[in-house]
C-alpha cells in the first residue's frame, strides 16, 4: 500500500472517498504531510494547518460520533414530546364526552318532586263572574262529563271550599287527593246547582284523551265553520246560545235545514252555552248517527233532526 495513502480512523474510507464533511489535521514538515496521530508531541510544536470539507467549517475528531449520539437523544424526546400531546388530547376528548353523561345522570337538585295533581276533564280554568268557568267538558267520559257539566258553567265551591279565582283552583287541584269524590256547587243559566264528581290521575286523563281519538267510529261532522261563531244571549231569558255564521253547502247541517244566524242552544240533549262545547259535542257525534238541534231562530224556536257526516 502507497505510503502517501491516508485512511479514515472513524469510518475507514481512504480520503477524498468517505463522507464529504470529513476533515483530518495534519502538518506539514520538509513540505510533507504528516499524521499527527504518528507524533502526537510534535503536533504541539510544529505550525498545522486544517483542512476543510464542503461544509466551510473545520471539522474536529470525534465530532460525527457525537452529533450521532444527540441526535438518538434528540429522537428520543420528540417521541417523549409525542406521546404527552396524544395522552393530554386523549384526555381532552374523554373528558369531553364524560361530563356530559355524568351531568345527565347526576340529579341537579336534591328537592322532592312536585306533588300530582287531580284532573277533573276540563279545557282550562279561567276566573269568572262569581267564581272560575270553562271553555268546554273533555275529554268525553271524564270526571266533569260523567258530572253532567258542561262549557260556561260557572263553579262557585269545590270540595267545600269556596272558589272566587282560577288561582284558588288550582291551588285545591293541587290539594285533592287522586280519587277523591268532591261536591262541585255551579251556576248554570243563573241557577245554583249541584254534582258530584271524582278526580282522576294524569295518567287517567291521557288514556281517556288516547281512547277518544283512536275510537274506531271516528269523528262526527255537522258542516259548519267554528271559526265563525259567536256566544250570544238569548233575549227575554238568561240563557246564551251559539250562533252559526257559516254553514257548508250540502253538509249534514245544510241538508238538514240548518241556517246561517242560527242560534243553538241543544246539541243532541246537551245544552249548548259556548262554542267551545258546540265543537266538542259535533266531533263526539257517531258518524252517521242522528242528532237533535234545538236553535232559535229569530224568536222561533225550533228542533231539528241532523244525519251527522264524519270527519
Amino acid at each position: 500500500m502507497p505510503r502517501d495513502l491516508r485512511f479514515c480512523r472513524n469510518c475507514g474510507f481512504r480520503l477524498g472517498e468517505g463522507p464529504a464533511e470529513y476533515t483530518e489535521t495534519v502538518r506539514f514538515e520538509n513540505g510533507r504531510p504528516v499524521n499527527l496521530a504518528d507524533n502526537s508531541a510534535a503536533s504541539s510544536q510544529q505550525p498545522f494547518a486544517t483542512a476543510y470539507g464542503i461544509s466551510g467549517g473545520p471539522m474536529i475528531p470525534g465530532t460525527g460520533s457525537q452529533m450521532a449520539k444527540r441526535a438518538k437523544k434528540m429522537s428520543g424526546m420528540t417521541w417523549m414530546f409525542i406521546g404527552l400531546l396524544i395522552f393530554f388530547i386523549v384526555a381532552a376528548a374523554f373528558t369531553a364526552v364524560v361530563t356530559p353523561i355524568r351531568r345527565s345522570i347526576t340529579p341537579t337538585s336534591s328537592a322532592p318532586p312536585p306533588p300530582s295533581r287531580t284532573y277533573v276533564g276540563v279545557s282550562s280554568f279561567e276566573t269568572g263572574e262569581g267564581g272560575v268557568t270553562f271553555d268546554n267538558v273533555e275529554p268525553p267520559g271524564g270526571p266533569a262529563d260523567k258530572a253532567g257539566l258542561i262549557g260556561g258553567d260557572v263553579i262557585t265551591s269545590f270540595d267545600g271550599q269556596v272558589v272566587h279565582d282560577e288561582d284558588e283552583m288550582t291551588d285545591l287541584m293541587r290539594r285533592t287527593p287522586i280519587g277523591k269524590p268532591v261536591e262541585v256547587i255551579y251556576i248554570r243559566d243563573g241557577e245554583p246547582k249541584s254534582t258530584t264528581l271524582t278526580t282522576v290521575s294524569k295518567e287517567d286523563f291521557d288514556r281517556l284523551v288516547k281512547d277518544f281519538r283512536n275510537r274506531p267510529e271516528g269523528r262526527g261532522l255537522f258542516g259548519f265553520d267554528d271559526d265563525d261563531t259567536e256566544r250570544v244571549p238569548i233575549p227575554g231569558t238568561k240563557i246564551f246560545g251559539v250562533k252559526v255564521n257559516d254553514i257548508g253547502q250540502s253538509r249534514p247541517a245544510d241538508l238538514a235545514g240548518v241556517k246561517e244566524g242560527d242560534i243553538i242552544i241543544e246539541f243532541d240533549g246537551t245544552p249548548i252555552r259556548t262554542p267551545e262545547e258546540l265543537s266538542s259535542r259535533v266531533i263526539r257525534a257517531i258518524p252517521y248517527s242522528t242528532v237533535k238541534i234545538v236553535l232559535m231562530r229569530g224568536a222561533e224556536k225550533l228542533e231539528i233532526p241532523v244525519k251527522m257526516g264524519k270527519q
